[in-house]
């Protein structure tokens, strides 16, 4: 027998391995923090949190244990607390119970990592008042959060929740709340009992309806519902006295909701199915300042916009409307007028390019004759209703009009009765048309105008032959490429292509140098190549919203001449929303400042 006493299995390749050590946090850093009460590990690439910050207010640092005296400065004993915790832009996939230890905590970011629960320990720091989780990927929202009766803000953007907890509504004290970009398709029906409630952000989910209780918010000043699938909203919205501002684009909706908050100062609606303003949805607006209803169907405008006597901006971009009310020159504030998309007949292109003022003097200018024009307007327009060509609208306005008649095809007699009278305009859209009408050609010399939305084109090749185009409508078709022989098209200036399928920006726009407005939203375009764009020197408008980009090239921001770019709507997560929110310019500097040096 062995005299040695046996053992257990020795590793003997032990004191070679090097093994992985523990993420730490340098002392300098906590040393401060013990002094602050603040802790800034953001952006550390973290894979989990060292045991060194849970406990940083509990054990005693390594210098004191080292030192049997230290100075006034560095008396350890004295520490604060720690009360706000930063860890966003890690990699964290979870968080440990010990998260318990630091009970002071008024503020824990940790957005931008990867966690897809939260400890049931979190809900022990009762003193927090903001919790920001945005971009992780949390699939739902634990009901003890309910116990955080302190808690202001909660930020849970950019996750993937399907539902929330009834118990959210417990939160009295909330504030802030941002629950956009999710997959929520509706909400508790106590969502009312947030009575402190000042902010509420609901875009970017898959709402189809809102709780009646939501009127209950009666001290919310911002309501952002856009980018869901309301068809309507409940009655009781009516009911939020507070309401400053509410966004409700890129929905379903097809009527302006009477709103009767008395501050309501902005009101987005575009990207809608609106035809019509109702005279008493515009009355109760009484301290409205931006209105914006572009990409509607509306037709025409009630001469109760007259009331909205505060209004600076109203966006009508993209709507059927054909004339304007003289009255609307009354409107003493208004400072933007946008009505680029729309058919406009009884107005200059000249003189919509000179500018809001100029156009509103010119309006006041005929608000004499107001009364007559109105007079004769039923006269001078083709009702859905009438069967025979409109002559006066071919003589006068040298236009061609044969729209919303569910035809498959364009009568002879319409072309006939046009022949040899110069048609400057054709409108033949809302009808069922698969192909382009070869007897367009018949106007040539003379066809600068032509709208062929709302119908079932896949293409438009016969287009290209007509030279003197400035403005082509192919909107809510199923085209999804243009052809090569539109370069062609040198006068060309706006082009209107939403809600189509194209899949990549088409490159034939590259070539057409005369182009100041390319709207392309509501499509699957997936990328755009500044470096062809920048050779559009008049390109004034870009809407690329609601497509498919998943990144939006920095150099974009060297298109000096664009003045409005639309990118809302598409899974790109920089620009962050809150950017692209402010505006073209807002975005445009954020782009410009991303180019490498």
């Amino acid at each position: 027998m062995s005299r040695f006493k046996k053992t257990d299995k020795v590793d003997f390749l032990a004191g070679f391995r090097t093994e992985k050590p523990e993420p730490t946090v340098p002392n300098g850093l906590l040393n401060a923090a013990r002094k602050s009460g603040q802790l800034n590990l953001s952006g550390r690439g973290l894979i989990e949190v060292p045991q060194n910050v849970y406990r940083i207010n509990c054990d005693v640092p390594e210098e004191a244990k080292q030192t049997v005296f230290s100075g006034d400065s560095d008396r350890w004993w004295e520490q604060t607390d720690l009360t706000k915790l930063l860890l966003a832009s890690n990699q964290l996939t979870q968080l440990s119970d010990d998260i318990r230890l630091l009970p002071a905590l008024t503020v824990l970011d940790l957005d931008d990592n990867q966690l897809s629960c939260l400890p049931e320990a979190l809900q022990e720091l009762q003193e927090l008042q903001q919790l920001r989780l945005s971009h992780n990927q949390l699939t739902s929202l634990p009901a003890w959060v309910a116990n955080l009766k302190n808690l202001a803000s909660l930020a849970l953007q950019f996750n993937l929740l399907v539902s929330l907890p009834e118990e959210l509504g417990h939160l009295k004290s909330l504030i802030e709340l941002d629950l956009s970009n999710n997959q929520l398709k509706d909400l508790p029906a106590n969502v009312g009992c947030l009575t402190c409630l000042q902010k509420l952000n609901l875009s970017h989910n898959k709402l189809s309806w809102l709780p009646d209780s939501i009127g209950q918010l009666t001290k919310v000043k911002m309501l952002d519902c856009s980018n869901n699938q309301l068809t309507e909203v409940p009655a009781s919205l009516s009911q939020m006295s507070a309401l400053e501002q509410l966004y409700l684009r890129h929905n379903k909706l097809d009527l302006l909701p009477n709103l009767k908050s008395p501050v309501l100062k902005d009101l987005y609606f575009g990207n809608n199915q609106i035809e019509q303003l109702e005279p008493e949805q515009l009355s109760s607006l009484t301290a409205i300042s931006v209105l914006e209803l572009r990409d509607n169907k509306i037709r025409s405008l009630p001469e109760e916009i007259t009331l909205l006597s505060s209004l600076t901006r109203l966006d009508l971009t993209n709507n059927d409307i054909s004339s304007l009310p003289a009255s609307l020159g009354l409107l003493s504030h208004l400072k933007v007028l946008l009505l680029e998309g729309n058919p406009l007949r009884g107005l200059r292109r000249d003189l919509l390019t000179k500018g809001t003022t100029e156009l509103l003097k010119y309006l006041r200018g005929r608000i004499t004759e107001s009364s007559a024009s109105a007079a004769e307007e039923p006269t001078a327009m083709t009702l859905p209703s009438q069967a025979k060509v409109n002559f006066h609208n071919i003589q006068t306005l040298k236009m061609l009009q044969y729209s919303e008649k569910q035809t498959a095809a364009i009568p002879d007699e319409v072309f006939d009765a046009a022949v040899n009278q110069g048609v400057t305009a054709v409108n033949f859209s809302k009808n069922l048309l698969t192909s382009i009408p070869p007897r367009l050609l018949e106007f040539q010399s003379s066809l600068s105008d032509i709208n062929l939305g709302f119908n079932r084109l896949a293409g438009c090749d016969p287009i290209c032959s007509l030279l003197q185009l400035t403005h082509i409508d192919l909107r809510n078709n199923q085209m999804a490429e243009l052809p090569a022989e539109m370069k062609n098209l040198t006068k060309l200036r706006s082009i209107i292509l939403n809600y189509n399928g194209f899949k990549s920006f088409p490159g034939v726009l590259y070539q057409i140098v005369s182009l100041e407005t390319i709207l392309l939203g509501n499509n699957q375009v997936d990328g755009v190549d500044p470096s062809h764009l920048m050779k559009l020197s008049h390109l004034s408008t870009l809407d690329l919203s609601n497509n498919d980009l998943l990144k939006i090239p920095p150099e974009l921001g060297l298109c000096t001449s664009l003045r409005c770019l639309s990118l809302e709507g598409n899974p790109f997560r920089a620009p962050r929303a809150a950017i692209v929110a402010k505006g073209t310019d807002a975005v445009m500097e954020y782009l410009r400042s991303r180019i490498p040096a």
